[in-house]
């Protein structure tokens, strides 16, 4: 994929510094991958496209319409994903009631503090978004935590699936996408990341990350040539 819209966050030097050091070369695709889909739940999503300004309101989570945006590309990999029997796999959070268990998140997000005004939601935050919702056969994965591997069975389930390779959607892309792909990387798969089905409610970070992520961990692929390489399969 072309990331030459991205570049314009990172300085020339930036630039020669990678090439010249030898980062960002191609992975390619395994033999056996599963698409994994971090967090596409209203939290992240809002229950509506619009603005991202006018999302967080309801929704403190929320990065509004670039989410929605990610939801129509991954629509098209789930299909192509279940027509072929391959495995795909949710993640999204939990927590307990009282949010106790939310941890280190509390010290850093004033607005799920319990002494913050209460959200009042009209569904369940974390439930997938219905758009794109689990089919029978799809694995769902609870976390806590940015990456879809700490403190979860992932790994195990994985290795049941027989899998070598990880293609990665949701959000966000600077926070539990990044943080699922650097452990994903760390446990040697290979991974791709589409970056427009991946969305953050910031547009520097997603691109910076895209970029990050291309030069050390992952290869940038667009759903279509995904959708490319299956056909070819």
């Amino acid at each position: 994929m072309d990331l030459s819209a991205y570049l314009r966050y990172f300085s020339a030097e930036d630039l020669e510094v990678m090439a010249a050091a030898g980062y960002g070369a191609n992975m390619g695709f395994g033999s056996r991958p599963a698409l994994i889909v971090i967090d596409v739940a209203w939290a992240f999503c809002g229950d509506k496209p619009e603005p991202v300004k006018d999302s967080v309101k309801r929704w403190p989570n929320s990065c509004g319409l670039a989410s929605w945006s990610a939801i129509s590309h991954i629509q098209t990999l789930l299909e192509a994903f279940r027509s072929r029997d391959w495995p795909v796999i949710y993640t999204t959070g939990s927590w307990r009631e009282d949010r106790w268990d939310m941890g280190s998140w509390l010290w850093k997000h004033a607005r799920s503090r319990q002494d913050h005004q209460p959200v009042v939601y009209d569904r369940d935050p974390n439930a997938i978004v219905s758009a794109v919702e689990p089919a029978s056969r799809d694995l769902i994965i609870l976390k806590q935590k940015p990456s879809a591997f700490f403190g979860t069975p992932l790994q195990s389930q994985l290795t049941l699936l027989n899998c070598d390779s990880l293609i990665f959607t949701g959000g966000t892309t600077s926070g539990c996408v990044r943080a699922s792909v650097v452990d994903a990387f760390s446990a040697n798969y290979k991974v791709a990341v589409v970056a427009d089905g991946c969305f953050d409610r910031s547009e520097t970070s997603h691109g910076v990350s895209l970029v990050d992520m291309s030069s050390k961990y992952a290869d940038i692929v667009s759903a279509q040539e995904v959708l490319s390489w299956m056909n070819q399969e």
